[in-house]
């Protein structure tokens, strides 16, 4: 179906494209590691340079995440996470900022059980812009996608190495938002992928599409970011972010004063990295 509206992501990416740069999409896993140390980590994200924010829905088996974000997610749920506190933060969020896009990323699972129509519409009434949901095939597309769309929710589709010419026309059939582009074959938060394999695949998925495109798993450091912002639209940084979070609690598993400092000296340095980055404006004349 055709997407006939716009989101805060379209606007985010205009944005970039107008002032000549990739941009930072920064995941935090909600509810990690408790509620309240996590809000203040979402509330300081975009003082602190983040572009978009994905916000991971925590569950029980997260089976595209590796261990550090795996974990997250078992802390999250720890200390009483759940997908309507998940909501609830966004619609916290949006008192102070209605421009920050918000990506909510995780599971069908806990959508299916909290019910898709009402799940859309709060999601909707609180602020989320767009929705990952990495388990969920463009084969079945009618369980959420679409109904998100008619939402004007935007679907994030994953791309990645082995998604070939002939199955890419099948995943962006009804892509909006951005494609997020998986750089390497594997779990969250491993191996990293060469800038010249981003800068091929970048190429490619172009000739298939308009949206902007982000890529994630393995970015770790700013030099990797500003790398990665002058091949794409936006680099991605999740493990990284949430190993601030582990690196950062006390022995008892408790947020140490430190941390939402911490976690957020880490995102500027990240932010710095694509606004540092060169070339963009050149090498990017992007649709």
């Amino acid at each position: 179906m055709s997407v006939d509206f716009e989101t805060r992501i379209d606007r985010r990416f205009r944005a970039l494209k107008t002032q000549g740069r990739g941009g930072l999409v920064a995941f935090v896993t909600a509810g990690d590691p408790d509620p309240d140390t996590a809000f203040e980590i979402l509330k300081g994200l975009p003082g602190a340079g983040a572009d978009l924010i994905e916000l991971g829905m925590p569950f029980s088996d997260p089976m595209a995440d590796g261990p550090a974000i795996q974990a997250s997610s078992q802390r999250a749920l720890k200390a009483g996470q759940t997908t309507i506190k998940t909501i609830d933060m966004v619609r916290r969020f949006r008192e102070d900022d209605d421009e920050t896009p918000i990506i909510l990323m995780g599971y069908y699972n806990p959508v299916y059980i909290y019910g898709v129509d009402r799940f859309l519409a709060d999601a909707k009434a609180a602020g989320v812009d767009g929705l990952i949901i990495v388990d969920l095939p463009p084969e079945e597309e009618q369980e959420l996608c679409l109904p998100a769309l008619k939402a004007e929710i935007n679907f994030i589709y994953l791309t990645a190495p082995t998604t070939d010419d002939v199955r890419l026309p099948a995943v962006l059939r009804n892509a909006s938002g951005f494609v997020y582009y998986v750089s390497i074959t594997g779990i969250t938060g491993t191996a990293s992928a060469s800038v010249e394999a981003i800068e091929e695949a970048v190429e490619r998925l172009r000739r298939h599409t308009d949206l902007p495109l982000a890529v994630g798993f393995g970015i770790k450091t700013a030099e990797q970011v500003g790398a990665v912002g002058q091949a794409a639209n936006a680099a991605v940084v999740g493990s990284a972010l949430v190993n601030q979070v582990a690196g950062n609690l006390d022995a008892d598993g408790k947020a140490k004063p430190c941390l939402v400092n911490a976690v957020l000296g880490f995102a500027a340095e990240l932010a710095q990295g694509v606004r540092n980055a060169k070339g963009f404006a050149t090498r990017e004349q992007r649709k």
